[in-house]
């Protein structure tokens, strides 16, 4: 008997081919459609260099990751931004599977949020896909001007043409003028999406499920904290989040809001099931460590339990007695059967199998950085009191630095892509090594039916020896969309 899953992509491809296959715009019918598309030969990626000093704008790469290309695992273009300061952060496209059903739309321009500047950048990877240029850039003053917002974040594209992007506080850093900033189909702005008063406490990230009117945001922190660096007196101050919100979609209407407790703070990447008829999803709390669910009750409201818990680990010569995982992103594959989630601190990925979703199971780990790797200072505590640190292996000669940040999986499944900096005044602080050497960029091998991770070691970006000098590497996104780009309708 076929999936729900299934038979939606059935419906839609039908639809799709109604007065001719051409009839569809970008992306895919639906989630298992997209598995099967091709495989990934480009991927861009943002690249830093506001707060190392070396007075350079930050950039646009591309990376080859076709492996029998010639230039595999190298960085074959660089599209510098006209200014310096931006701190360039996630991305997101104009258009994309939500827009599937419009033949006029198409997948054009990437959308490059600047967290610390607020200018908005739209490349067009159109006209030369291995070489983007810049199309248009939107200035933080008309955004000021209009709206109020500043520190945009997050970026998706929405079904109707417009792109809408999460800001996270106002001007002055405070998080009391957070919200979401509209902009329509040629980037210019068109004002807030949610109603007046019915602002978050925080911003960060959001996703939206339209088949359930319904879409929900996380919450970092005031700009005013997090950009001077972590202080765990912020938190203890309610400078940081443990909220999500949960809005009509596309209405705007803040309709409830989840305390999480203290189980849940700062709740960072927030991501649906792709699968639209699913009223299910997951949050990833940094601080604490934990994989929150939140679903749909009966009643329509929504509830919330903790569904992964990485228990912190004893060290020494850290600054805290206990060390975090510092869950910083995860993603879902397209099929809904495997979470992926990145501990900054400690330094692996981990897979979770979740056809369950609320009793994820472990089915693949591996270390590929953070701070208890042998040859650092940090030496952890097993419960016995002896101390160990974490073998971790070098890839091409090269030592792991820093730890896993921002992951992208491969539309089938089978390969993950990783990056290691998370926001650079924060990578000074916990990583400073790679303010000095730079960041990188791995592929793991992805088991993609038993479970399991390995590193591949044939593939290695050294952005350590970028021609301008080390440069921190973080957002990644392929030309044709991907499971943290794509929403379907």
């Amino acid at each position: 008997m076929a999936t729900d899953m299934e038979v939606q992509q059935n419906a839609k491809e039908a639809v799709a081919v109604v007065n001719g296959c051409c009839k569809k715009g970008p992306g895919y019918a639906s989630p298992l459609a997209a598995m099967d598309g091709p495989k990934e030969s480009l991927i861009y990626v943002t690249c830093i260099y506001t707060g190392m000093g070396r007075g350079k704008p930050d950039y646009l790469a591309t990376v080859d990751v076709d492996p029998n290309s010639p230039s595999y695992s190298k960085v074959i273009h660089r599209l510098p931004m006209p200014y310096e300061g931006d701190e360039l952060h996630h991305s997101g496209w104009n258009s994309c599977s939500s827009c599937y059903g419009d033949p006029s739309a198409a997948r054009r321009y990437l959308v490059l949020p600047s967290l610390i500047s607020g200018r908005i950048y739209a490349v067009d990877t159109q006209k030369d896909p291995k070489a983007p240029s810049l199309y248009k850039v939107v200035q933080p003053d008309d955004v000021v001007k209009k709206t109020g917002l500043a520190f945009p974040h997050t970026a998706h594209c929405l079904a109707s043409g417009e792109i809408m992007l999460s800001c996270l506080g106002d001007k002055d850093g405070n998080a009391e003028g957070n919200g979401f900033l509209l902009l329509d189909s040629d980037f210019n702005v068109k004002g807030r999406w949610e109603k007046p008063g019915h602002g978050p406490l925080f911003g960060y990230d959001f996703w939206y499920q339209p088949r359930h009117n319904t879409m929900i945001s996380s919450t970092w922190g005031a700009p005013s904290a997090f950009t001077k660096g972590f202080n765990l007196q912020d938190v203890a101050d309610g400078h940081y989040g443990r909220h999500l919100h949960v809005y009509t979609w596309p209405g705007g209407e803040l309709k409830q809001t989840l305390d999480l407790g203290n189980t849940g703070l700062l709740p960072l990447e927030v991501r649906f099931l792709h699968n639209p008829s699913e009223a299910i999803g997951y949050v990833g709390c940094a601080l604490t460590s934990n994989m929150v669910r939140f679903f749909k009750n009966p009643d329509d409201s929504w509830g919330h339990e903790v569904a992964i818990s990485v228990k912190p680990v004893k060290v020494q010569n850290w600054i805290l007695p206990e060390m975090p995982g510092l869950i910083t992103d995860f993603l879902i594959s397209l099929d809904d059967r495997f979470l992926y989630l990145a501990n900054w601190l400690h330094g692996d990925i981990r897979q979770y199998n979740i056809e369950d979703p609320a009793n994820p199971k472990l089915t693949g780990q591996v270390f590929v950085g953070g701070v208890f790797q042998k040859g650092n200072a940090v030496l952890a505590e097993a419960e016995d009191g002896s101390t160990y640190q974490v073998d971790v292996p070098e890839v091409q000669g090269h030592r792991l630095r820093g730890g896993p940040q921002m992951i992208q999986l491969s539309l089938d499944g089978k390969r993950l892509y990783v990056t290691n900096s998370l926001f650079s005044t924060w990578d000074r602080q916990f990583y400073p090594e790679m303010i000095e050497k730079g960041g990188h960029m791995l592929q793991i091998g992805v088991d993609s039916e038993k479970g399991g991770l390995a590193i591949n070691p044939r593939f290695f970006v050294d952005f350590g020896a970028e021609p301008d000098g080390p440069s921190l590497a973080h957002e990644m996104r392929y030309p044709g969309g991907d499971c943290t780009s794509d929403i379907w309708i």
